[in-house]
């Protein structure tokens, strides 16, 4: 749904019907040369109408014959082949969940194989749509954003603002409600309602794609602690779009008369204010007065709140947020810097971490202590989502934080880098993948042959399944704190923790102790040197 919706504003914004620039026109246009689509004496937006449409296709398609495109362009050869003899190459993603759907119906797919080979094509969609599909929308329309320091933690909240929250994953009604709070009519208006101006706040993914892309929009909190947030009594409104917004918000927004505003048709919260995109999307063209309305309203809660407890924690905290495959070209000149590190055991791997966090363990404990493991034996991590916030919060995007890394690592970060590189938000893992593809190219091996791992320490959803299995389908294997939701059967326990290691290159690791995954995830990493001639 995300990706559809990012894929629609492209479309709708190259037709006119969106009033939002396109600042992403050289990610147009090169991934329209990846996908064969015409470029030569054509404007960006007939390429990005035609780019949108190539991506809708693959996620809507009937015809079994025809191409999943984005995987033709995006993946790389060897995986393909590996794919199509697996059988698990998709139709489109609607196609996939339908079909899943009435397999697991009542009495029709009895055999288990078929069941999970079906949930590999629903990975392969998921993969390829829903995050990379989207990351190309996005980027295309929004912009790639650069390597910013943005401020984070909960004592970046100020007192005597317009403070605005959005929550969520959707970035355009996002986009044009900071837009709006910026502009100087409604700074104004906000002065004369006795406010020192307007300020925004990010939860979850919302905040993260908007933190290096629009300076100022600054990451509090992720999803699980969302509630902290509002217990500060300093927000006016909070903005919520899709996914990861829990009903709970409105028992906590209500004791601190904070409004809440929903922009979704599928995610509604009861008792909240709507200002929202139709089911049809008919009022797209009236974005602007849906995010002047929201910043109005924000306003008015100003004025009204006025007197409501506020107490903002003294912990604020500054992070190295938006890194990417175009940040490390222009850092390092290439990939084959970071290449040489890993080949000569400066680093001794890659590691990405997200994921959502899990109530059923320490809040945010089991990511930190995984982390400690990683620095420590020269492991370079990558992060995005909601994984990142403790991150962020515990200092590990700074530069400082080299003092955590053992001697190798520090010595590649110059003194300048983190060692914890911030890619974004939840479907920009895609820069994380372009970043071990490009390493892995570089030193002409298979990703599945790196030194690499995929981390979600505190899954807890479908989601973050989804994105365990998007790496694992490459290749990397993944590793986890939590135990998955699939046990009843022993034959799908078996195959998606041990089975795809041999059809797919990749395992599924689960152990509960923190500090002893941390440990694993290295062990591989040196086996996968071994095995490479890296390490005598």
């Amino acid at each position: 749904m995300h990706a559809r919706e990012v894929m629609l504003s492209l479309k709708w914004a190259a037709e006119g019907k969106l009033d939002l620039p396109i600042l992403g026109q050289q990610k147009i246009l090169g991934t329209a040369r990846a996908f064969g689509i015409e470029t030569e004496g054509r404007s960006a937006e007939d390429v990005a109408i035609d780019l949108a449409d190539t991506l809708l296709d693959d996620l809507s398609e009937t015809d079994p014959h025809r191409p999943y495109r984005t995987i033709d362009a995006m993946a790389p050869a060897e995986r393909r082949r590996v794919w199509e003899e697996l059988d698990i190459l998709p139709i489109s993603a609607y196609h996939e969940v339908f079909d899943a759907m009435r397999r697991t119906g009542c009495a029709v797919d009895g055999d288990w194989r078929s069941v999970m080979q079906e949930f590999l094509r629903c990975g392969l969609a998921f993969t390829f749509s829903g995050v990379v599909g989207a990351s190309i929308a996005t980027d295309s329309l929004f912009g790639i954003g650069d390597r910013v320091t943005s401020k984070v933690n909960l004592g970046a909240l100020k007192e005597g603002y317009v403070n605005i929250a959005v929550h969520g994953h959707l970035p355009t009604l996002v986009s044009e409600v900071v837009k709006v709070g910026r502009d100087e009519a409604f700074l104004e208006r906000a002065r004369a309602a006795g406010a020192k101006g307007i300020r925004f706040y990010g939860i979850c993914c919302s905040g993260l794609a908007a933190m290096y892309r629009y300076g100022g929009v600054i990451p509090l909190s992720n999803a699980v602690s969302a509630e902290l947030v509002l217990g500060t009594g300093a927000l006016d409104l909070w903005l919520a779009d899709v996914q990861d917004v829990f009903p709970a918000t409105m028992d906590v927004a209500k004791c601190f008369q904070t409004t809440v505003v929903t922009t979704s048709d599928n995610a509604r919260l009861p008792g909240a204010e709507r200002m929202e995109y139709d089911h049809h999307h008919a009022n797209i063209g009236e974005t602007r007065a849906l995010a002047e309305r929201i910043v109005n309203r924000a306003i008015e809660s100003f004025e009204a709140r006025r007197g409501i407890p506020v107490h903002i924690p003294q912990f604020e905290v500054k992070a190295e947020v938006g890194f990417s495959v175009e940040y490390v070209h222009r850092r390092f000149g290439g990939m084959s810097p970071l290449a040489e590190a890993i080949r000569d055991g400066r680093i001794t791997g890659i590691v990405n971490l997200v994921g959502c966090n899990n109530p059923k363990v320490p809040f945010e404990r089991c990511i930190v202590d995984v982390v400690d493991v990683l620095l420590r034996e020269n492991v370079l991590v990558l992060t995005n989502g909601c994984a990142s916030f403790p991150l962020m919060k515990l200092g590990y995007c700074q530069a400082s934080a080299a003092e955590r890394c053992g001697e190798g690592l520090a010595s590649f970060l110059e003194g300048d880098l983190p060692p914890v590189w911030h890619v974004g938000e939840c479907i920009d893992n895609t820069r994380s993948s372009g970043i071990l593809a490009g390493v892995a190219g570089e030193l002409g091996q298979r990703v599945a042959d790196m030194p690499y791992a995929f981390s979600s320490p505190e899954w807890s959803n479908e989601k973050a399944v989804d994105a365990a299995l998007g790496f694992r389908l490459m290749g990397v294997s993944s590793y986890h704190c939590v135990e998955p939701q699939i046990y009843g059967s022993k034959n799908v326990i078996e195959f998606l923790k041990q089975g795809t290691l041999e059809t797919l290159g990749s395992r599924m690791v689960v152990d509960v102790d923190p500090v002893a995954l941390g440990e694993r995830i290295v062990a591989d990493m040196r086996a996968a040197r071994r095995e490479l001639g890296w390490d005598a």
